[in-house]
């Protein structure tokens, strides 16, 4: 018995769902990286991130390759990219709307 499309893509979407794992994924857009350079930018103590890294591995939108005593991680492809720009620019967009509302609320408070 397979599982719905949209039964799937509700998994995938709660797997991306930590934010440790979402700013993996943004550091990784610009190319492999070691593990000590992702621990140096985000601030988590390194069982947390090798947890999240763990969970990113075997869902197959990273993989890891071993350099000497170096583990470096990239993204398994370009479409993991390009999610995290459609995201970025869907924030943008609710925001902007958000701060248009928010000038039109102050607006009427002044004409009170």
């Amino acid at each position: 018995m397979s599982v719905p499309l949209y039964q799937a893509k509700a998994e995938f979407f709660r797997m991306l769902g930590h934010p440790v794992r979402i700013r993996v994924l943004e550091l990784l857009q610009d190319g492999p990286m070691p593990v000590r350079d992702l621990l140096a930018r985000i601030e988590v103590e390194p069982s947390g991130l090798s947890q999240q890294l763990a969970v990113l591995r075997r869902s197959g939108i990273v993989t890891s390759t071993r350099e000497g005593s170096t583990v470096v991680y990239e993204l398994a492809g370009g479409d993991v990219a390009d999610l995290m720009k459609a995201a970025r620019r869907i924030l943008t967009e609710m925001l902007t709307g958000r701060n248009e509302m928010l000038a039109e609320l102050r607006e009427g408070e002044a004409a009170a």
